[in-house]
């Protein structure tokens, strides 16, 4: 499955009250300070919005095309909420006139939206720059700006705050977060999708006081899942897979009267790649090597036993480069019903 993410780019000129102009039907956010418009747009040529061109293909729909989530990163790591991306001259040209042009013939538009697209054109076509660079169009490219939109509203996404810029070819953007391998499988990383975490147990949803119950992940939904990102644009063609592993499950039983199994309530990844021990006939009277005992009822309702994977994250990329990126979680809860144990006087 391929997914591709429209994106933001961040164009405009730092000057007093005057913004880049978006079309009327555009989403506008006009920053903390006088940084430019930034302007989200559907589609490629209404109003000359550009696109990422960054592509993701993978498990990005769930590996068995059943429910699915996102990974959660431990610790206080995320992937980057804004990027750089390489436009050639032409693709450039076409988007800053495509803007001025729509900006001025839009009804409504206020004088300082006018102003500002007129002045962002005047420093790329006749001021900093001459005509876009068309003339060295085969010397460099021109990075912009772009944010991920599902976070766009973050402080995150705000950081890549430069305004378009010219690199030659074989100079690295001075800038952090320009794609690189390494930022492609950062941002995979945000759309890895994992299969519910719902464990197997034995007794199945109903259980009792006191009784251990077997927990258990089957091994062909919990196997390592990966997606590529890749990007072709100005010349520069650069891909990385980032790849999911299972290591371990967490049970958190939903209440403080319950024992895990083992203790600590981590279970490990077997050898086969499987979580767990499937229950069976003549287990009876062994300890689970994964799973849990409620020490009290539930009475009325149920406890929501909460099942959390940890998943062990590393990516390969172009020109060899590779490493670990931290690791994720990802579970959901279910509900378990305790009773007591019935007895009965003769």
């Amino acid at each position: 499955m391929t997914s591709t993410r429209r994106v933001l780019p961040v164009v405009g000129i730092a000057v007093a009250c005057t913004f880049i102009a978006p079309p009327a039907h555009a989403d506008v956010d006009l920053g903390s300070g006088n940084e430019g418009a930034k302007v989200e747009q559907e589609g490629t040529s209404s109003g000359g919005a550009l696109e990422s061109r960054i592509t993701f293909t993978g498990s990005t729909a769930g590996g068995d095309g059943g429910p699915s989530g996102s990974l959660e990163p431990v610790g206080d790591w995320t992937p980057p909420a804004c990027w750089y991306e390489p436009r050639s001259a032409e693709e450039f040209a076409k988007y800053i006139e495509d803007m001025y042009e729509s900006t001025v013939n839009t009804p409504g538009q206020h004088s300082y939206a006018k102003a500002s697209a007129g002045q962002t054109r005047e420093k790329y076509k006749d001021g900093e720059y001459e005509n876009y660079n068309l003339e060295k169009k085969d010397e460099g490219n021109w990075w912009v700006a772009v944010r991920d939109e599902d976070r766009w509203m973050e402080p995150a996404a705000q950081v890549c705050d430069k305004q378009p810029f010219w690199v030659e070819n074989g100079d690295a953007p001075d800038v952090e977060n320009a794609v690189t391998p390494q930022v492609l499988a950062e941002l995979a990383y945000n759309r890895v999708q994992l299969p519910t975490t719902e464990v197997t147990l034995a007794p199945a949803q109903t259980t009792k006081v006191n009784l251990p119950t077997w927990a258990w992940l089957d091994r062909a939904r919990f196997r390592r899942v990966s997606v590529t990102a890749s990007l072709e644009a100005g010349g520069v063609n650069v891909q990385a897979t980032t790849t999911a592993r299972p290591v371990s499950l967490k049970l958190e039983p939903g209440t403080a009267d319950a024992e895990t199994y083992p203790a600590s309530g981590e279970c490990a990844i077997n050898d086969d790649g499987s979580i767990g021990e499937p229950y069976a006939k003549g287990k009876a009277d062994r300890t689970p090597p994964c799973g849990l005992k409620y020490l009290r009822s539930s009475g009325d309702g149920t406890f929501e036993l909460q099942a959390t994977v940890t998943w062990d994250i590393t990516w390969t990329g172009t020109g060899g480069a590779g490493g670990d990126l931290p690791d994720g979680t990802f579970g959901n809860d279910q509900a378990v019903t305790v009773q007591e144990i019935q007895a009965i006087n003769r």
